[in-house]
Order: C-alpha cells, then structure tokens, then sequence
C-alpha cells in the first residue's frame, strides 16, 4: 500500500510543541496577543519559521497598530533552546514505533537544520532516521506548503502518492496532502488533546492516532 512513511518531528517524534507554546504564547502576551492555547496550536503549530514570523507580524499589525517587536524571535529562541537542553524528551513510544516502520522512512520538519538535528540526536532518534532527515530551511516554502514532503519523498525515492506521513497539525497535514500523500493525525504528543481530532481530520488526515503504541500495530499491516 505504502513505499514510505515520513514524520514530522515536533510534537510527533519529539515532545517539543508543549514546550515551545509556553514559551511563545508567554512572550506574545507580553506584547499584548492572547489567544485560547487551542485556537493558537490550530492557527500556528507546524508553520516553517518564516511564516509564522509573518502570521504573528501581520496579526500584531492589525490589533496593535504596529510591527512585531523584532526581539521576539531572538527571546523565543533563546529560551527555547534553554528549555529543550534541561528538558526535551521523546514522544513516548517513538522509538519503538519507528523501529517497527520496515518501510523506507524519513523526517520532513519545520524545525531549521540545526536545531532538528540536535533535537533528534538528544533523545536518541537520529540514528533512525540518518541521512533522510529533511527541514524545511532546504526548500523555499514551508508547511503548508507541500515542499518540503515532496523533497523529502524524492530524497527517499518513492512516488508521494504512495507514502504515508505522520503528522500533528492542521499545517501540517494540509501539507502533506498536497503533496499528494496519505496522512495520519498524531495527538500523542503532550500539546495535544481529544479537541485535535476534528482539525485534523477536517484537514484531511485519514484518520487520528493517539499514541504510538496504537500507531505501531497499526503500522504491521502497512
């Protein structure tokens, strides 16, 4: 049925996304940009930094009259990268869960070069995946848009249409069916609850899958 599988990472192999939403939604709201934590990860969770930087320019703009302060990204990720090295783990049951995948497999992420890499390698992930780690600074479009799932299917090899992505959020999956490919909603991580499902699947997800211990029996008949 399928020739690969690609993952996301935040949120989906790395527990990142509830660390990062903290973070972002605190800074933001020092600014004077609330939202409902739901709305915020529906609206902006799995955006390639350059366009969430321009959603939140644009969002500050219209309600404050002003740009986003330019300090936001560089307060963001400064104190980010302090939380992730004190307290970044895995999604539980990634690893087994990738281990199981017999299929051809690949990361397909937001997140920049660098900092991918170095997540992975912290929770022990990036031997799994090694040379088919792809982020999104490679191609000239994030998520939503599908580039970065169809670098990382031509990289692998195999015809879009015939991989299955693993995916957390709306941007997310809206990318990757662009690309033409079969997606899974994956609400292990802990950003995530019960209220995701209806976006996902609205997004065009095939189906929700809440852990990785239900993903990997699901994975033995791929």
């Amino acid at each position: 049925m399928f020739d690969a599988v690609i993952f996301d990472a935040d949120g989906v192999l790395i527990d990142s996304e509830v660390i990062y939403h903290a973070i972002e939604m605190e800074v933001l709201a020092g600014y004077g940009l609330t939202w409902d934590p739901h709305d915020y990860r529906s609206r902006f969770m799995g955006m390639h930094e350059r366009t969430y930087v321009a959603a939140l320019d644009a969002e500050h703009r219209e309600r404050l009259g002003a740009p986003l302060p330019e300090a936001f990204l560089r307060t963001v990720r400064g104190l980010s990268r302090i939380a992730c090295d004190e307290r970044l783990e895995c999604v539980p049951g990634a690893h087994a869960a990738v281990e199981a995948v017999a299929l051809p497999r690949a990361v397909a992420s937001s997140s920049d070069e660098d900092a991918l890499h170095r997540k992975l390698a912290k929770v022990g992930l990036e031997a799994l995946f090694d040379p088919h780690i792809y982020s999104a600074d490679r191609v000239a479009h994030g998520k939503p848009h599908p580039a970065i799932f169809l670098h990382a299917a031509g990289r692998l090899g195999v015809d879009p249409a015939r991989s299955l992505a693993i995916e957390d959020s709306v941007n997310g999956v809206a990318a990757a069916r662009a690309a033409g490919m079969t997606v899974w909603g994956f609400t292990g991580g802990g950003h995530l609850d019960h209220r995701a499902d209806a976006g996902l699947l609205g997004a065009g997800a095939e189906r929700v899958v809440s852990s990785w211990d239900e993903a990997r029996a699901l994975f033995g008949a791929l």
